[in-house]
């Protein structure tokens, strides 16, 4: 009998006041030599947030820091978690069946970054976004095309537009008919990775009060992740910052942008370009480049770019420490 694996977080209880509860999450990909694994890729090490219905969080960082894989772990994407815990609703879901799983995957959705990828340039749209709701037998088949159409039109998309191909749509369009294959499994919950990174400013604003109007309507949870600070500024109630596999700094967004504590949080904040050319920007250049997640520091993980670094940064990892009410930060400077 195969040795079960010990754990290293400790257990939650499920909160009725959470839709997700993230807990201790880790999930690593093996560096392989021929048939021997050599390291491990610690793309999520060991993250922690609960995100309350009906609420959107921001999830932020650089490239390469995890944001995308601790999505998509969420959503069971990305094979099987290393260590930690996902309860959604109240339910472990790397703990369900086959079964169970499938039921799970009309209640939780993800918004591509790159729509024309993530888009079959083989099928029509009314395909493309009914395809999941046939399969999984949501709507009766004399109903289909009229539900069908009423989600495109919820997502400013026309109903002739159901017979054209992905090809024959601009980039904003073709993002909202993303959203609407989203949407026509009616979820409780969405991963949005940064849908609206690939498109232009203008058409960014059309697709953000989108989401927010869908949101309020169909009462949809958002997990937001992207590079742009003013648009997670805009649309999240809660910011989670992440460096190198880890959240480092954790808030409700108000907090998070009056008060950041983090020196990495600090860092990314003070790129943000104000629009008054007389106003001076205090910009703070990090030095070096950003460590490989197969072979993190030891210690604070941001200790060989901080310019607050002292000795303990250097082997002792910091915990989270909660600096005001809901308001968290791993780092030593708070203890």
């Amino acid at each position: 009998m195969a040795k079960k694996k010990k754990q290293d977080f400790t257990p939650i209880t499920p909160d009725p006041q959470y839709i997700l509860q993230v807990n201790a999450l880790k999930k690593y990909f093996p560096i392989k030599s021929g048939m021997r694994v050599v390291g491990q890729v610690k793309a999520v090490d060991g993250v922690t947030f609960n995100l309350k219905h009906g609420a959107t969080m921001g999830l932020v960082g650089e490239s390469g820091c995890g944001k995308t894989t601790t999505g998509r772990a969420i959503l069971r994407l990305s094979g099987d978690k290393t260590d930690g815990q996902v309860l959604f609703e109240g339910k472990e879901v790397y703990d369900l069946n086959p079964t169970e799983m499938r039921a799970l995957r009309t209640k939780m959705q993800i918004i591509f970054q790159d729509p024309f990828s993530s888009l079959s340039p083989r099928m029509p749209v009314g395909e493309i976004i009914g395809e999941a709701v046939r399969e999984h037998g949501l709507v009766k088949k004399e109903e289909f095309n009229d539900y069908i159409e009423n989600i495109m039109e919820n997502c400013g998309l026309q109903a002739y537009h159901r017979n054209r191909y992905p090809h024959e749509f601009s980039g904003g369009q073709r993002q909202r008919i993303c959203i609407a294959r989203a949407l026509a499994l009616n979820p409780r919950f969405i991963v949005c990775d940064e849908p609206v990174s690939a498109l232009d400013v203008s058409i960014q604003a059309q697709i953000i009060n989108l989401l927010k109007e869908l949101q309020e309507k169909y009462k949809l949870t958002y997990l937001f992740i992207s590079h742009d600070l003013s648009v997670v500024e805009h649309i999240s109630d809660t910011v989670g910052v992440m460096y190198l596999g880890s959240l480092v700094e954790y808030g409700d967004t108000d907090d998070i942008f009056r008060n950041p504590l983090h020196p990495y949080t600090k860092a990314l904040f003070s790129a943000i370009p104000v629009p008054d050319p007389t106003v001076r920007m205090n910009r703070i250049v990090l030095e070096g480049s950003i460590p490989s997640p197969a072979k993190p520091p030891e210690g604070c993980k941001f200790h060989t770019r901080c310019a607050n670094c002292m000795e303990r940064c250097k082997y002792e990892t910091p915990v989270q420490k909660e600096i005001e009410p809901g308001h968290y930060v791993v780092c030593h400077l708070y203890d």
